[in-house]
């Protein structure tokens, strides 16, 4: 099954989440971060790289000898990559999103196909954890089609891991589209409430089960906890403020080394989503 770890906001502890899950697994289990922009899973998991790949996207690059001006090409982009003044045509390959759409409608063959470099996909193992992220291109405006790349690496063998971009626009919806469960890490605070509420929200439009975990959660004020039990969305852990986490966090260690204890409690989570998948009748 996908597991995706998710969260309205960053710096709730997505990662802190991910990463001790992977390593509590007792079975087969993959690591992807999806988190492009910023990615640390590898800081926590220390993976050994063996496997590198450069990514690009498809642009179209415009053939003036065979440009009529039609304006079809400028009609059916809705990013407004290609703009048109009389008969000019201007192409601005930041702003592609790589649909195609403006080959099918280009009758006269004027648009030929050039590569953009996005990003660096990699790939290793951390111990017996197959390690997958993502690394967008400096100055590279849109992270998805490199998410895409690191998500097509997903192996339906294995439990996987997602860790995902924070927010709710487009790469938290990419990432966590093919979950069989979403984890939304919180924070008890009036900022964290609002992002989950947020969050909630997309994930109810795909109608996949989630869970919150709280993070700090002897920080802040109840109103995360109340909306959990008002909207029944269960709290699957809270985890305190601790010094140690916090050095360890500092440290590049992950939860389940700086507080050993939690490794059983990560491990009877994914029991318990293995359960809820095969109730579904998914399993």
């Amino acid at each position: 099954m996908q597991i995706a770890v998710a969260s309205g906001k960053g710096g709730t502890g997505k990662t802190t989440i991910s990463t001790s899950l992977a390593l509590s697994a007792d079975t087969a289990t993959q690591y992807l971060d999806c988190d492009v922009e910023e990615p640390n899973g590898h800081i926590f998991l220390k993976p050994e790289f063996d496997f590198s790949e450069t990514c690009f996207v498809t642009i179209p690059k415009l053939d003036e000898s065979r440009c009529t001006a039609c304006g079809k090409c400028r009609d059916i982009c809705s990013f407004n990559a290609i703009v048109q003044f009389g008969e000019n045509v201007m192409l601005f390959p930041e702003m592609c999103h790589s649909c195609l759409g403006c080959f099918l409608v280009c009758e006269e063959d004027a648009l030929i196909r050039e590569k953009r470099e996005i990003g660096l996909l990699e790939s290793g193992m951390a111990g017996d954890i197959h390690f997958v992220h993502g690394r967008v291109r400096i100055g590279e405006a849109m992270g998805v089609p490199l998410l895409k790349a690191v998500k097509q690496k997903a192996d339906p063998e294995k439990l996987v891991i997602i860790d995902a971009p924070p927010g709710t626009s487009c790469p938290f919806v990419e990432s966590i589209g093919d979950a069989d469960y979403v984890i939304l890490v919180t924070e008890p605070t009036p900022f964290g409430l609002h992002d989950l509420k947020l969050a909630v929200t997309v994930l109810n439009n795909f109608k996949i089960p989630a869970g919150v975990i709280i993070n700090r959660s002897d920080l802040g004020n109840k109103g995360v906890k109340n909306y959990c039990e008002a909207e029944n969305i269960p709290v699957l852990l809270e985890i305190p403020f601790q010094r140690d986490i916090a050095e360890g966090y500092a440290r590049g260690k992950t939860l389940v080394e700086t507080v050993p204890e939690f490794r059983a409690v990560f491990s009877a989570l994914l029991h318990d989503f293995c359960n809820i998948k095969q109730e579904t009748g998914e399993g």
